[in-house]
């Protein structure tokens, strides 16, 4: 366990570069989630016959069942075409464009399911070309999304297909047992058994609806099929929904690759940035100064060569002396933003030293338990991130104390920040010209290792900060 506080440096006192590594902005795409899937809402038994949801269930079979055999055709002309024409290049890449534009399918699909169905499907991860010849075919005949869009086309034409039928004999049964009564007089006699006429539906041999109590149990059998009628129905829908989910909805392994994608995106952009600030740095700052250094020394040169004032070239030299312990001082500002020396001592030393820094109180509390250290790049991610969000607390919230608590839980390093500032933090998107906020920027950092990052920050504060880093320790260094 170590612990610290550090209280704030006099006024006028400016920190340390090390103290605020403000992740740099770039411009990122944000991540791919897609949309939350959204259950309808549900119905009770004595409002689904009239119910909206009802209705448009049974809407959705029909138009369901309208594309049901143009999509099976489209399945099954693709997955021979495609085997009959593998042998040739040309028909590969054919074959690659149908599988890809199953996805089509697909969008139509959760289409239907949104607008019918309240059922708000995420659409998978966008298809991607390979570059090169053959890497196009491959990513093309091997687009997950649009296999798992033919397969649903192909499964689904039975569900269809009985999904309807059934639902549409429940409801005209049901409307016809209940109004028998009414249209049963244009029906032709009929002749029973013993010679009598009647009128009406006959179930069995010489039984016949044409009385005033058999109307009766007759309307009375089709109200109650007109209450089952829905859930009948429902049965199949929720098949149609679950296969809706299950197959045009993207993967967890796809939207992990595509996430991944984005944040080594974010992570070249963030270092290529990095690199420009410090030659930007060193450009106009220590670059300068030893210009200038190298100009005073000469002018103290040229000045005791010429007879000069020993004085005056002792004061040029003072001066020159003075430039260069500054140009010393940010060269090591510098190389302190790039990796903190503190960190070869391990976290919990570069946390204390970045506490003793900071313009306000920073209390610290490290437990990685005994004789443990971290991967170096995960003691780096948890520094800087302790680093933005000191500095945000500082610069931002107006907090006036910041409290650190680093400790090892089941297998992650869990990094809670918590200041006592005005609250209201939050991770914003890129606005139109791709910048965000540092938050952000931490979020996209820890997404690098897999890690996590919450904030709760309401009006007023506190800001509690977690970031949950997946590690494993190892032996500590002598």
């Amino acid at each position: 366990m170590t612990s610290t506080s550090a209280s704030a440096p006099p006024a006028g006192a400016v920190p340390p570069a090390s103290a605020s590594p403000a992740v740099p902005p770039a411009a990122t795409a944000p991540p791919v989630t897609g949309r939350q899937t959204v259950a309808p809402e549900p119905v009770g038994f004595l409002r689904a016959p009239l119910a909206r949801r009802t209705w448009s269930e049974y809407g959705y079979l029909w138009l369901v069942l309208l594309l049901a055999p143009f999509a099976l055709t489209y399945t099954l002309f693709t997955v021979s075409f495609s085997a009959g024409v593998a042998v040739t290049v040309v028909g590969l890449f054919v074959g690659g464009a149908l599988v890809v534009g199953a996805r089509g399918w697909g969008a139509v699909y959760r289409g239907l399911a949104r607008s019918l169905l309240a059922t708000d499907v995420p659409d998978p991860v966008p298809f991607r070309r390979g570059r090169g010849f053959w890497r196009a075919i491959g990513s093309m005949v091997g687009d997950a999304a649009g296999w798992r869009a033919l397969l649903f086309g192909f499964v689904t034409f039975p569900v269809t297909l009985a999904g309807f039928v059934l639902s549409t004999t429940f409801l005209a049964v049901s409307l016809g047992a209940m109004t028998h009564w009414f249209w049963s007089r244009w029906l032709p006699l009929q002749e029973a058994t013993d010679g009598t006429l009647h009128r009406g539906a006959q179930f069995g041999t010489d039984w016949f609806v044409d009385t005033p109590e058999r109307q009766a149990a007759l309307a009375g059998a089709g109200l109650v099929l007109l209450f089952v009628w829905p859930w009948v129905q429902r049965v199949f829908v929720e098949l149609l929904r679950l296969l809706t989910t299950a197959l045009l909805a993207p993967t967890a392994a796809s939207l992990r690759v595509a996430d991944l994608e984005r944040s080594r995106a974010g992570a070249v952009e963030n270092a290529d940035s990095r690199l420009r600030r410090i030659e930007r740095d060193l450009h106009d700052g220590t670059q300068a100064r030893l210009v200038a250094v190298a100009m005073q020394l000469g002018e103290a040169k040229e000045h005791l060569r010429d007879g000069g004032d020993p004085r005056q070239a002792a004061e040029l030299v003072d001066v020159a002396h003075a430039s260069a312990k500054d140009a010393l001082t940010e060269l090591r500002e510098l190389a302190r933003g790039i990796h903190p020396p503190a960190l070869d001592s391990g976290l919990g030393v570069a946390l204390e030293t970045l506490a003793a820094r900071a313009p306000l109180p920073v209390a610290v509390q490290v437990d990685l338990g005994p004789g443990a250290r971290l991967a170096p790049a995960l003691e780096s991610i948890a520094y800087y991130c302790v680093a933005e969000l000191v500095t945000n607390a500082a610069k931002h919230a107006r907090a006036s104390v910041v409290d650190v608590v680093v400790e090892c839980l089941d297998g992650s390093l869990q990094v809670r920040v918590t200041d006592d500032g005005e609250g209201g933090a939050a991770v914003t998107t890129p606005d139109a010209d791709g910048r965000r906020s540092g938050l952000a920027g931490l979020r996209e950092r820890v997404g690098t290792v897999d890690g996590t990052l919450d904030v709760s920050s309401p009006a007023g504060g506190p800001t509690v900060v977690t970031v949950t880093l997946p590690t494993t320790t190892r032996p500590g260094r002598p």
